[in-house]
């Protein structure tokens, strides 16, 4: 009897760690998703990994706006306007659904890249909630 509550108990822990490295692979993969569609510039799979009512932030609390579909107006415009757009991805955390990243934006190659941190809440296996914080803010 005792082996088998050893058992189950090691299984329940093995399910529980393959659980939560699935949730990370998720999160993970969202987030490149669109990182690579905002380097591509490229509008319809850059709002393919957010959910429609994604929420975007200043850290830690200031909304900046929510929806898919502003989110589509404001990058769309954004991405057909600079050319020179560009996110250098510096350094990635990921711990369950939760992916911080670090990044030096190129706006302008005119201009020095702006630092920030991108913080990438995941739930039910879309982008539901990002905050941004900017170097000086």
């Amino acid at each position: 009897m005792f082996r088998y509550l050893i058992c189950a108990l090691f299984l329940l822990i093995i399910g529980t760690v393959t659980a939560q490295e699935n949730i990370e692979k998720i999160a993970e993969r969202l987030a490149q998703e669109q990182l690579d569609a905002y380097n591509n510039r490229d509008i319809e799979a850059f709002v393919i990994p957010y959910a429609d009512d994604v929420k975007v932030f200043n850290f830690p609390d200031q909304l900046l706006y929510q929806g898919r579909d502003e989110m589509y107006g404001l990058y769309g415009r954004m991405f057909s306007r600079t050319p020179d757009l560009h996110c250098k991805l510096v350094n990635r955390m990921v711990m369950g659904n939760t992916v911080i990243d670090q990044e030096e934006v190129t706006i302008s190659k005119e201009e020095p890249p702006i630092k920030a941190i991108a913080i990438y809440k995941i739930k039910e296996g879309k982008i539901a909630e990002v905050y941004f914080i900017r170097d000086g803010q």
